[in-house]
């Protein structure tokens, strides 16, 4: 079979239930998890998957969800510069880094989870004013694993996979306690001058007895702006150096592992990530409507607990080898604060106002899944993993302050508190020979949004009930013994959030305001994708080829009625237009130069069209291509990066709401890296980034702006910056 193509290598467990063809070969093979809900060979999972451990994680190299994204093909993290007004709409940056964009779409299109809990979702919406909330409640030190899925993946794991899905892993204690030993640690020092972070960690695990393992970590660190190429540093608009920004991050991993034989396995796990920021809005003193801003300030507030249980039992039964259950509790709220003081120019009167946005979700997820492994004759067997995933979410929202605008009072919602409630039921077969592996999959989900009578939210609320079916079929011919084509036809789709179901503002001076939406339906897609792996000789590589329709995609705050008269206000709502089709290519390989030397590469592209326009998806972003080398060198080694990514083509812009955007030119940048191996369990690792002090714009980051925006520096990249890490293994 063809060797996996991952960016790094790591010794997993493979799943003795795994079919016998599946399993031949698995030794060498690096083996994932969110493919097939169970522990599989990557060369056998009919999908396009980046798999991020080992190496791959150092922390000189990644301390944050966006240095994840460097050197993938058609995977990037946005991370906008930090530009806000007071309570205006325009959080710019507010939502640091904010998820992942995977082939051209992002958002709560894109599945996250961590040890299966999915984490909570963005919350972006003009009506909060400059408050906008992202995804990242992630604290890099207390992963261990990464894989990201591309292409629709809700035959396994239902809404949001429309996209993609991203699956991080916690560090288990077994990983750190070496052969003979009962005691294991890690501990790490890290500083970037990117964003003047500085960051330290603690990692103890050990074995209480032979069946009980434990593990305890404690993450924290401050940082600054992440920097750019700026050079105004005047405390006004007109600014395009970073706004002054103080960053803390606080997180705690607590884990036990207990086995107490007859195949029996339980993972208790405690997990709490706190991260807060405090901005100094220069960038917002500006003059505008009869007052002066004297002061702007900004704090953010971001925490998630997660207690969950991961229970797994070997059965031995007609109907399932291996049983496993999990049930966790999450909590999360994010909360953005904005202050600001001003001066009425015809008065002199000097004022201030706040405004205070919080988001909360509380999560409940179960679920049961069993699996079951038969021959089927000499050359099939067959391998099932079916069961029953249920979601209970409580999704609130909360704005109060001081001076409201003069058509609304505080304390306000908009939208009322809301219970989400998932039931599904999926299974997915895999029929393997030693040539072959044909893989159905089938998802029905069934979900609700209820919400509950609030006083702070002055509507008749709608209610929502839907079902989806997301069918999958994947297919693996194994050509060869090195060679292996892999395709898959999939379902995916996304519920309406409750805030889309019920966004609520109003403007009676105005003449306009937003209404619910019971009308609204899941979005949905269509994908196909084929690729193929092999090895020759020192060569590993993987391409793949995709296409995808999706249609019914939500648009926020469309108007639908009204003509803003009195008596007749401007009506907006959510509603389903989109039409989209996306298609693309991905390749990827590594090239054994000699037996110390690595020569890697990648390439991503992918275009996008909404169909019902003809304009192009401005969430797609330009091609990229890395291309990477490493050198062994006794205890040192050492590497270097070229990342070109192409300029954003006018073609490949929809202009339709700013004639004037700013297209990117393309750019080229050079990293270099080492590793020292001081003595066994040490390591110092440095990564220096953009060695050229390239002056850049990403798309992702700069979208929307216009080309002759005077500001438009404050979206550049950062210039040259360095990482430093000391981690020590004991």
């Amino acid at each position: 079979m063809a060797a996996p193509l991952a960016w790094s290598q790591a010794s997993v467990e493979v799943n003795p239930s795994a079919p016998t063809a599946v399993r031949a070969g698995a030794t060498l093979s690096e083996v994932v998890v969110s493919g097939s809900r169970s522990e599989r060979n990557l060369e056998d999972v009919p999908a396009s998957i980046d798999v991020l451990s080992g190496e791959a994680l150092d922390p000189a190299r990644v301390q944050d969800i966006r240095d994840l994204a460097r050197e993938l093909p058609n995977v990037s993290v946005k991370r906008a510069a930090q530009r806000f007004s007071a309570v205006q709409p325009g959080g710019t940056g507010r939502d640091g880094n904010a998820g992942f964009n995977v082939r051209g779409l992002e958002g709560n299109r894109v599945l996250l989870t961590v040890d299966g809990i999915r984490v909570p979702r963005e919350l972006a919406s003009g009506v909060f004013g400059s408050a906008v909330f992202g995804r990242d409640y992630y604290d890099m030190g207390l992963i261990e694993r990464v894989e990201i899925v591309h292409g629709a993946h809700s035959a396994l794991y239902g809404s949001d996979g429309l996209a993609g899905m991203v699956a991080m892993y916690t560090t288990e204690p077994a990983r750190l306690i070496k052969p003979g030993q009962t005691f294991g640690g890690r501990v790490g020092l890290t500083q970037d001058s990117e964003d003047d972070t500085r960051a330290v960690g603690a990692t103890l695990a050990g074995s209480a007895s032979d069946t009980v393992q434990w593990l305890g970590s404690v993450q924290a660190g401050r940082s600054r702006a992440l920097d750019n190429q700026g050079s105004n540093r005047s405390q006004s608009a007109d600014r395009t150096a970073p706004n002054p920004q103080e960053d803390r991050k606080l997180s705690a991993l607590g884990k036990v592992v207990i086995s107490p034989g007859a195949g029996q396995k339980h993972t208790l796990t405690l997990e709490h990530v706190d991260k807060a920021s405090d901005v100094e809005g220069y960038t917002g003193r500006t003059t505008a409507m009869g007052f002066q801003t004297l002061d702007l300030d900004g704090t953010t507030d971001m925490t998630r607990t997660r207690a969950s249980w991961d229970g797994r039992f070997k059965l031995g039964a007609p109907w399932a080898d291996e049983l496993r259950a999990t049930l966790g509790y999450q909590t999360s709220e994010s909360q953005e604060v904005t202050h600001e003081e001003r001066l009425a120019l015809a008065t002199h009167a000097r004022s201030s106002r706040t405004r205070d946005v919080t988001y909360s979700e509380d999560l409940w997820q179960g679920v049961l899944q069993a699996e079951k492994t038969s021959a089927l004759n000499a050359n099939w067997s067959a391998n099932t993993v079916y069961g029953l995933d249920v979601s209970v979410a409580e999704l609130d929202n909360l704005i109060t302050g001081t001076q409201p605008p003069a058509y609304e009072q505080y304390p306000l919602k908009r939208f009322p508190p809301t219970r989400e409630t998932t039931t599904a039921l999926f299974v997915q077969s895999e029929f393997a020979s030693e040539r072959w592996s044909l893989i159905p999959a089938l998802r029905y989900d069934r979900f609700e949004l209820k919400p509950q009578a609030s006083e702070l939210y002055p509507l008749e609320a709608a209610s929502l009930s839907d079902s989806a079916v997301s069918p999958k079929l994947g297919v693996v011919f194994r050509a060869a013994p090195t060679w292996s084509v892999f395709g898959n036809v999939a379902a995916g789709f996304r519920a309406p959030s409750p805030l889309q179901l019920n966004n609520y503002f109003e403007n009676p001076f105005g003449n306009y305001r937003s209404i619910p939406n019971p009308d609204l339906k899941p979005e949905t897609s269509r994908t196909v994708e084929l690729g193929t792996r092999a090895t020759a000789g020192a060569l590993n590589w993987e391409a793949a080829v995709f296409s995808g329709r999706y249609k019914d995609f939500i648009e926020d705050l469309v108007q639908v009625s009204g003509t803003g008269r009195p008596g007749d206000p401007t009506q907006f709502q959510a509603v389903n237009r989109g039409q989209v089709r996306l298609s693309g290519f991905e390749i990827k390989g590594k090239l054994a130069l000699g037996k110390h030397t690595d020569l890697r590469l990648g390439y991503g592209q992918t275009r996008g069209t909404d169909t019902e326009t003809d304009r192009p998806l401005n969430s797609v972003n330009p091609a990229k291509f890395v291309l990477g080398v490493d050198q062994k060198l006794g205890a040192w080694t050492v590497g270097a990066l070229l990342t070109h990514v192409a300029r954003k083509s006018k073609k490949h812009i929809d202009f339709s709401a700013n004639a004037n955007q700013f297209a990117t030119p393309s750019f080229t940048t050079l990293d270099l890296r080492t590793a020292w191996q001081l003595r066994p369990g040490l390591k110092l690792s440095a990564a220096l980034r953009n060695l050229t002090d390239r002056t850049y714009w990403e798309w992702t980051n700069v979208r929307g702006i216009a080309a002759n925006s005077p500001v438009l520096d404050s979206y550049t990249a950062p210039g040259r910056n360095l990482a430093v890490a000391l981690v020590a293994d004991f």
